[in-house]
């Protein structure tokens, strides 16, 4: 392959004149340009520590003959931006990140791209910007959050959450409160339970496009900056060999991706974002896949919120590539794709060692013979909705209760914290969807709110909205058609039975079929929320959360 495109011929000039304004030598203008993404900034725990991985990243791409050179891609921090306006803005930026680092990727002609991500849009946001370039690329994450210690336990964001409801069920003072604030998070990095930003670093080495701990290794480990310069150099590797992200990605690559996705137990969010992905990829992923590959697939790890063990506690297992190869032994994984490293997955995960079996267990002992998200339907879901399956209680996999219905995450909350939900309701929170919120906010506040309460074992929760990764307990997000487009969840009326089988696959509200058709001939579209800037422009593209949340095109 020749070197850049910029690197000979007059009609090259103007820009390589450009170069010299960099100060960039002519040495340098004769190598491979290769951009590295950075998700450095100050406001997000998971990204502050960034610059050192794109130094890292720098060292290892010049080490390796190319010339590194970076450019900056947005991240929102998901626990700041939760429980207020802000979080309409959290997925809506998956959609910004990639067009962004389209526009920067193709505008400047890059051979090759390493992206350095971290946390919950961002890291899918960048997949979905890979796939589109499709230059040879690598992926780096800033690493996850070593899990705070309170009380003699380990903690993590989610225990925080919690204990806000404990709180207000007066079972924790202000000052047990105050100590959780001060001790759940207590380095950089993504926090530290399998949420939805660990998932998807985790699953970024499972797809191929990252390298072995690239969803594990802490953030403040030194292994991780050695994880960084050896990303720049293999970028490099496969910039001579031509090896693309499509190449990689492949729609075996992300049968693998949801196969290890219910071993380890992964966040609901993943079940919008592969989708995302793949269609980037030019690969339709049926979400119902993900009930035959959970059938066949057990749940082997119970990181928090679903366990009380956390990302450094995989790592020291053996991490993602021994759960992989634990599942490949027994015939689930395809093991022929090819990876960023340049090898097949079978190469990669040889000789992986399940060091920890209370961690990751064989799956002759797992959590649970089905995996860990199951995809539900019925007349009050009837394109799908889904649960994180690992996290439920027992008692409440099957369950049946009277619906409270609330128009937003506002009203919910105020309910709950007020002791006017009881054990055995449904609490329905509907209009929060793609269009309808607008941007599908996550509903960490009610959720936690209901388990620190002690209501996780008796109430249920539905919505067209999402769930943060750190949730647990029968929380059932995702429901398609949302209410913003008439589905069904708009026709629910406060005190309708409905009806929750997860081992079935089943969520039904137990009206007929005449009456459903008879409050849909009353319904009504609801005013948007927003009407100007971005988030009105998304709510006019966005698409269904079964289909990913995609934007529609033209």
């Amino acid at each position: 392959m020749a070197d850049n495109y910029f690197c000979e011929g007059v009609d090259k000039a103007p820009q390589r004149s450009l170069f010299n304004a960099l100060g960039m030598t002519k040495e340098e203008m004769q190598r491979p340009l290769v951009g590295i993404v950075s998700s450095y900034n100050e406001i997000v725990p998971g990204h502050m520590n960034i610059d050192k991985i794109v130094e890292a990243v720098k060292l290892g791409v010049a080490m390796a003959g190319g010339t590194p050179i970076v450019f900056p891609a947005i991240a929102v921090c998901d626990g700041i931006a939760m429980g207020h306006q802000g979080m309409k803005y959290s997925l809506v930026t998956r959609d910004l990140i990639a067009d962004s680092t389209e526009c920067m990727a193709l505008a400047h002609h890059f051979d090759a791209l390493v992206m350095v991500p971290n946390c919950d849009k961002n890291v899918p946001g960048l997949l979905m910007a890979a796939a589109r370039v499709n230059v040879p690329t690598v992926f780096v994450s800033g690493g996850p959050m070593l899990a705070g210690h309170v009380k003699g336990q380990k903690r993590s964001l989610s225990s925080m959450f919690e204990a806000v409801g404990a709180y207000d069920a007066g079972k924790f003072t202000a000052e047990d409160v105050e100590e959780f604030e001060n001790k759940v998070c207590p380095t950089c990095g993504s926090c530290s339970g399998m949420y939805t930003a660990n998932s998807m670093n985790c699953l970024t080495e499972v797809l191929g496009m990252g390298l072995r701990g690239n969803g594990t290794i802490p953030a403040v480990y030194s292994e991780r900056l050695k994880l960084a310069k050896h990303a720049g150099m293999q970028v490099m590797e496969l910039y001579r060999k031509n090896i693309r992200p499509r190449d990689i990605m492949t729609e075996k690559a992300f049968l693998n991706a949801l196969t290890v996705d219910m071993a380890l137990g992964c966040s609901t969010n993943s079940m919008l974002h592969l989708p995302a992905i793949a269609h980037e990829c030019g690969i339709e992923l049926d979400l119902d896949v993900a009930n035959s590959i959970s059938e066949r697939t057990p749940n082997v790890c119970h990181l928090a919120p679903a366990g009380h063990t956390y990302m450094e506690d995989l790592n020291e297992a053996g991490g993602v590539y021994a759960v992989m190869n634990e599942l490949a032994q027994a015939g689930l994984l395809n093991t022929d794709c090819i990876t960023a490293t340049g090898k097949t997955v079978g190469e990669n995960i040889a000789g992986a060692v399940n060091r920890d079996p209370e961690v990751i267990r064989p799956l002759d002992n797992p959590y649970s013979k089905t995996g860990g998200i199951a995809v539900l339907r019925g007349n009050i879901a009837p394109d799908s909705c889904v649960v994180k399956r690992s996290a439920v209680a027992p008692e409440m996999l099957v369950h049946e209760g009277p619906a409270r219905v609330f128009e937003c995450e506002e009203d919910a909350i105020a309910a709950i914290r007020g002791g006017k939900i009881n054990p055995g309701d449904v609490v329905v929170i509907r209009y929060e969807g793609p269009k309808g919120g607008p941007g599908m906010r996550e509903m960490l506040n009610p959720t936690s709110a209901i388990a620190g309460m002690g209501l996780g074992s008796s109430v249920a929760l539905i919505t067209d909205g999402r769930f943060s990764g750190a949730t647990r307990g029968a929380s059932i997000g995702h429901v398609s058609p949302e209410a913003a487009v008439g589905g069904p969840i708009a026709l629910v009326e406060e005190g309708d039975i409905i009806s929750i089988n997860i081992p079935e696959n089943t969520i039904n509200v137990k009206v007929s079929d005449e009456e459903l058709a008879a409050r849909k001939a009353k319904w009504q579209p609801r005013e948007p929320r927003i009407k100007t800037g971005y988030l009105a422009r998304y709510a006019s593209l966005v698409t269904s959360a079964n289909t990913g949340a995609v934007l529609k095109q033209g």
